[in-house]
């Protein structure tokens, strides 16, 4: 390979490095995503990513649950906590009593984020097949709000299709103006 079109691939190759590296850690000082869901039981899961590349936010999340019931009840505020299921999954300290539930989650570090979402919190002894159904509900919603993180994995397909692109043209460009030889 010529010495020039040598410099030019490792030059292009540094600059996919440089932008795909500075975009996943520019996404740590982003602006986070809380998705809430219900279990079907009395607990709600919180689920943080990165608003950005939707990628789990790996820093401890400060956050507080509150909850206002259609009768006027309210719940909280809670510290969230740690969940045992995943590593950016969170859980209130304390379970949310039977009732429909207006739930809204605050965070506060590492970035101000805020989700409201309907819960509906029973026991699951009295009714598998309305839990199952409140879950089956609960996940549909947060299932919809997470579609935005496909984006992130297209942007990076079409940047590397790009670079590809262009690194064949530029072959092309300096065979035609000869200062590429093969050898």
């Amino acid at each position: 390979m010529n010495k020039t079109l040598r410099h030019a691939v490792t030059l292009l190759l540094a600059g996919l490095v440089l932008v795909l590296g500075a975009s996943a850690a520019s996404a740590d000082n982003g602006p986070i995503k809380l998705e809430v869901i219900g279990d079907g039981g009395h607990n709600v899961n919180v689920l943080a990513t990165w608003k950005k590349n939707g990628q789990p936010v790996e820093e401890i999340v400060e956050a507080t649950l509150t909850a206002k019931s259609a009768d006027g009840r309210s719940f909280g505020p809670v510290q969230l906590r740690s969940a045992s299921e995943g590593q950016n999954v969170y859980q209130p300290a304390e379970p949310l009593p039977n009732g429909e539930w207006s739930v809204t989650v605050t965070a506060t570090k590492p970035s101000k984020a805020q989700a409201t979402t309907k819960v509906t919190a029973q026991d699951l002894k009295a009714s598998p097949m309305a839990a199952a159904e409140a879950l089956t509900r609960d996940r549909a919603a947060a299932a919809a709000d997470s579609e935005d993180s496909s984006g992130s994995l297209l942007k990076i397909g079409i940047i590397v299709l790009v670079a590809v692109l262009a690194l064949g043209a530029f072959a092309v460009i300096m065979r035609r103006r000869g200062l590429y030889a093969r050898r």
